[in-house]
C-alpha cells in the first residue's frame, strides 16, 4: 500500500478521474493511527471508497480547494488533531510561535476557526455539495458554546460553517454510515438517522418524541444560568445506551444531536489499528512533522476515560466507556515498531487518555450505560468498580519480552486513585521497576481540596498516599515523581494558590512549567469559568478572571523566580498573608531590599534564618494569621 493522494498528479497516477471523498484537514498529512485524518480516511478506503487528502490548503481563496475537482460523494472537513484556536493561542491569548502538526513546526499554516473557513471555501468552490465536519473542533463546538477568544457565546459550529452534518466523537461508525447512504443515492439532507451525528432542521418540523429540548441559543447567550443548565443536560445524555437525542433552537432552526455512537468492540478496534497505515508523514514534507516524534514508537491500547475531570473534554468527545485493543493486536503493532529502522529498543508509551484503564469501570456500563447522577472516581472510587490491573500487567510483560525491546515506558496519564484502589500491589511495583524512566509524570493538579472539588479530582490525601507509597517503593532506584499543577482553575482563590506555593516550599519543589487553566470548548470547567456557576449543582463558583489575578496565581506557583517577585508580593499583601514575606523558614519571599542595608549581609541573614528554622534574633517570626474565608 501507499499514502493516499495529496495532489492531482498522485491521484491520476492511481487511475482516478476524481475521488469519492475529499478530506480537508488543517494538519499535515501523517498516515499514522494517532491522527484522526489517517484513521477515517483508511476506514473509508477499507469500505471501498476513494479518498483524497487536501492538507493545509491556502484558505485565502477557493483555488486550492479545486485541486482534485468535484468529489463524487462529498467533502469531509476537520481542523486537525487540535482545535485551531487552541493550536494558535496560549491561555494568555498570545500567538504561538510554532505548530507541531505542520511541516518544520511552522506556525500560521491554517486559519483561525479552520472548520468554518474551510467550509466557506468549499461552498465557493462547489456550491451545494454534501459537507460533513468532524474532529475535535467540530465535536466540542456542536452546541451553542462559550468561546474564550471572542469572550462570548457562539452558535453551533454546524450552523456557522453552513455544513450539512457534524460527526462528533470518534467517527469510525458514523462516517462510513453516512458514506454508504450517500453512495446509495440518498440526499444529505435526508440523512438524520446516524448515531454520533448532528444536523439542522426547520423549527416547523416535528422533532422525534424522545428528544430532550435544551435552552435555546438565544437563552444561553443572554442568560448564564440557562447556559449552565444546558451544559448539565448535555453531559447527562452523553451516553450511547441511556442518552437521548437533544435539540437546541437557533433562531428559526433546530440543532439536533443524535445519541452517541456505541464504543468500538475490541474486535472492531483491532481492525481499525490493523489498517495499512504508512505510520509516518507524507514524503513531500522534507522538513518532517514534529508531532510524529511523540507517537511514532508508542502504542494506543485504549480509548475513553471514566475519570471525567471537569477541565477535560474527553468524556464529551470519546465518552466514559473504555474500549481496548487485544494483546495480539498490540503485539503485532509492536513488532512493526521493532522492524522500523529508527527503532532503538524503546517503546515510548502503552496507553491512551488514561494508561491504566483497560476495561469499563463496571459491568453495568455495558448494558445500562454510565450513571447520570454520579461519577466513577469522584469524590471517591465507586464501590461498583473492580480496580484490576492484571490484564494491563500481562500485556506489559509480553511487550517487555519481545526480542529487540529494551524498555517499555508508560508516559500517558496514570490515575493514581484507581491504582491505589487495586488491592494487589504487583502492578505498582512493576510500574516502578520496569516502566518509569527515572521520572513518573502524574497529575494531582492542585493540593487544595476546595479547588480539587471543582476539578472533579480526588482529595489531596489520595495523592499524598500515592506519593508516600511511590517513594517507599523507589528508595533504592531513586526515581522521582513529576507532578503537574494548574493555576487559576475556577474555584481557585489567591488563598488556594498560596496554599499550593507553601506546599512547593515545604516539598522543596519548584515546577519548571505551570499550566494556566485554559477555557476550551466543551468542558464543565469552561462553563464554570463563563457562568461562575457549577452546572451540576448550580451553586456560585469563584473565578479569577482579571489578567492581573491570573498572573498572580501563576506567579505564586513559581514564587522563587526573581521576575515574579512583585506579583508574589502583591498577591500576599492582597490576601493578607504578609507573614509569608520575610526571612522565616515558612516565608515565600524576602522583604524588599533595604537600600540602607548591605545587600550581601541581608542575603546571608536570610540563609542563617533558614538554617535556624526560621528564627530571627532567637525568636520566631510572627505575622498576621490567615483571615477566615
Amino acid at each position: 500500500m501507499s499514502f493516499l493522494p495529496v495532489n492531482r498528479q498522485e491521484m491520476e497516477a492511481l487511475g482516478w478521474d476524481r475521488p469519492d471523498f475529499l478530506y480537508v484537514t488543517g494538519d499535515a498529512y501523517v498516515d499514522h493511527p494517532s491522527f484522526g485524518t489517517a484513521i477515517i480516511s483508511r476506514v473509508l478506503e477499507q469500505e471501498g471508497y476513494r479518498v483524497a487528502i487536501l492538507s493545509q490548503p491556502d484558505w485565502r481563496s477557493k483555488d486550492a480547494f479545486l485541486e482534485f475537482g468535484r468529489p463524487r460523494l462529498g467533502v469531509l472537513i476537520s481542523s486537525g488533531n487540535i482545535d485551531s484556536m487552541v493550536n494558535h493561542y496560549t491561555a494568555a491569548k498570545k500567538k504561538r510561535s510554532s505548530d507541531a502538526y505542520t511541516p518544520g513546526g511552522k506556525a500560521g499554516m491554517r486559519p483561525d476557526r479552520a472548520v468554518i473557513v474551510y467550509c466557506n471555501r468549499i461552498r465557493e468552490a462547489f456550491g451545494e455539495i454534501p459537507l460533513i465536519i468532524g474532529g475535535v473542533e467540530a465535536s466540542l463546538r456542536r452546541f451553542a458554546h462559550y468561546d474564550y477568544w471572542d469572550d462570548r457565546v457562539r452558535r453551533s459550529v454546524l450552523i456557522d460553517a453552513r455544513a450539512d452534518l457534524l460527526s462528533y466523537g470518534m467517527g469510525e461508525r458514523s462516517i462510513p454510515a453516512i458514506a454508504h447512504q450517500l453512495n446509495q443515492g440518498k440526499r444529505i439532507k435526508e440523512i438524520r438517522n446516524v448515531d454520533g451525528t448532528a444536523y439542522c432542521c426547520s423549527q416547523e418540523e416535528a422533532l422525534p418524541e424522545d428528544t430532550v429540548l435544551l435552552p435555546s441559543f438565544e437563552e444561553v447567550r443572554d442568560n448564564k444560568r440557562a447556559y449552565a443548565d444546558s451544559v448539565r443536560i448535555q453531559y447527562e445524555h452523553q451516553d450511547a445506551i441511556r442518552g437521548k437525542r437533544m435539540a437546541q433552537a437557533h433562531q428559526d432552526r433546530y440543532l439536533v444531536q443524535n445519541k452517541p455512537s456505541l464504543p468500538l468492540t475490541t474486535e472492531e478496534m483491532d481492525k481499525v489499528y490493523a489498517l495499512p497505515y504508512e505510520r509516518t508523514y507524507h514524503p513531500s514534507y522534507t522538513e518532517g512533522v514534529p508531532a510524529i516524534s511523540e507517537v511514532q514508537f508508542s502504542l494506543t491500547s485504549c480509548r475513553g476515560c471514566f475519570g471525567s475531570c471537569n477541565f477535560c473534554a474527553l468524556a464529551f468527545h470519546q465518552g466514559r466507556v473504555i474500549s481496548s485493543r487485544s494483546h495480539e493486536s498490540l503485539l503485532e503493532e509492536a513488532n512493526k515498531l521493532i522492524a522500523h529502522p529508527d527503532f532503538k529498543g524503546y517503546i515510548h508509551d502503552v496507553g491512551g487518555p488514561t494508561a491504566n484503564f483497560r476495561q469499563p469501570a463496571c459491568k453495568k456500563q455495558l448494558t445500562a450505560g454510565t450513571c447520570s447522577n454520579k461519577r466513577c472516581l469522584y469524590p471517591k472510587v465507586c464501590n461498583n468498580i473492580k480496580a484490576d490491573h492484571k490484564d494491563y500487567l500481562s500485556l506489559l510483560r509480553k511487550l517487555r519480552k519481545l526480542p529487540g525491546v529494551k524498555k517499555v515506558f508508560i508516559r500517558s496519564g496514570i490515575r493514581f486513585d484507581y491504582l491505589l484502589a487495586d488491592p494487589d500491589p504487583t502492578f505498582f511495583r512493576e510500574l516502578s521497576k520496569y516502566h518509569v524512566s527515572g521520572q513518573l509524570k502524574v497529575a494531582p493538579e492542585h493540593i487544595s481540596n476546595n479547588v480539587l472539588s471543582y476539578m472533579g479530582k480526588p482529595p489531596v490525601e489520595v495523592y499524598q498516599k500515592f506519593y508516600q507509597k511511590f517513594y517507599q517503593m523507589n528508595k533504592e532506584t531513586k526515581q522521582y515523581l513529576v507532578p503537574y499543577f494548574m493555576s487559576s482553575h475556577p474555584g481557585s482563590t489567591l488563598h488556594d494558590a498560596i496554599m499550593l506555593a507553601q506546599y512547593f516550599k515545604k516539598m522543596r519543589y519548584m515546577p519548571e512549567q505551570v499550566q494556566d487553566f485554559y477555557p476550551t470548548p466543551g468542558t464543565v470547567s469552561t462553563c464554570m469559568y463563563y457562568t461562575e456557576l457549577d452546572p451540576m449543582t448550580m451553586k456560585p463558583v469563584y473565578v479569577a478572571k482579571t489578567y492581573e489575578e491570573k498572573q498572580m496565581q501563576r506567579a505564586l506557583l513559581q514564587f522563587s523566580r526573581r521576575e515574579h517577585y512583585s506579583l508574589v508580593k502583591k498577591a500576599l499583601i492582597q490576601a493578607g498573608r504578609e507573614d509569608l514575606i520575610g526571612f522565616g523558614r515558612e516565608c515565600l519571599i524576602p522583604p524588599p531590599r533595604d537600600p540602607k542595608r548591605n545587600g550581601s549581609n541581608q542575603k546571608n541573614q536570610y540563609k542563617t534564618n533558614q538554617r535556624n528554622g526560621g528564627k530571627q534574633n532567637g525568636s520566631k517570626i510572627t505575622g498576621r494569621k490567615k483571615p477566615r474565608r
